[in-house]
């Protein structure tokens, strides 16, 4: 399986809180819902579209699943989340019971087993295992070199501080730019595969 990362970001590098004020206040973060403004069902909405369209699965740090699960079950007759729904999805948590996985095909990676487990499902034969939010989790993938597609929904916006996506971990990760698409709102979707050596 391919392991692709699917983000809104803005151009400051912030991924918090995309979808809504309540979402993730974490560290006084005050601009929840900041990519309304600029979401348009073709360009933004066909990324997501597209990522799940080849996805085998779907992978998840624990806030975001939570966030996750506690929306898109309740929108079963839609398309892209009945999608959503019939996925098989995993989380990683070291605090989450078995007994509260309650979005249906969901199974729990333990915290201290993620990467050797992760690294396992990427060997697997599949589709794409598609990663939304989990900031924590994709800086480690992107760390670890875990990452096969990275596709930034990049809005035209600056948040001053939040949550990033970015190791910090004073790695190299050189990366090729396969495609850009630009909406008429001035949101580009680029997707980057790391690059090859030589």
């Amino acid at each position: 399986m391919r392991i692709v990362i699917s983000e809104f970001i803005s151009l400051d590098g912030v991924v918090q809180a995309p979808g809504g004020a309540e979402e993730d206040t974490e560290g006084g973060f005050a601009h929840g819902g900041w990519t309304h403004p600029f979401f348009d069902p073709e360009v933004v909405g066909g990324a997501f579209d597209e990522a799940l369209a080849k996805a085998d699965g779907l992978l998840f740090g624990r806030r975001t699943w939570q966030a996750m699960a506690g929306a898109w079950p309740e929108r079963a007759g839609d398309p892209f989340a009945d999608r959503m729904n019939a996925l098989p999805k995993y989380v990683v948590s070291q605090t989450l019971g078995d007994d509260e996985l309650t979005w249906n095909n969901t199974t729990r990676i333990p915290g201290e087993e993620a990467v050797a487990r992760i690294r396992r499902l990427r060997g697997a034969e599949g589709g794409d295992l598609v990663v939304m939010g989990s900031p924590t989790l994709v800086r480690t993938l992107l760390s670890e070199g875990l990452v096969d597609e990275l596709r930034l929904v990049i809005m035209p916006v600056l948040l001053g501080g939040g949550k990033s996506i970015f190791p910090t971990d004073g790695g190299l990760h050189a990366l090729e730019l396969v495609s850009t698409v630009t909406s008429d709102a001035g949101v580009q979707v680029c997707t980057y595969r790391p690059a090859t050596e030589g």
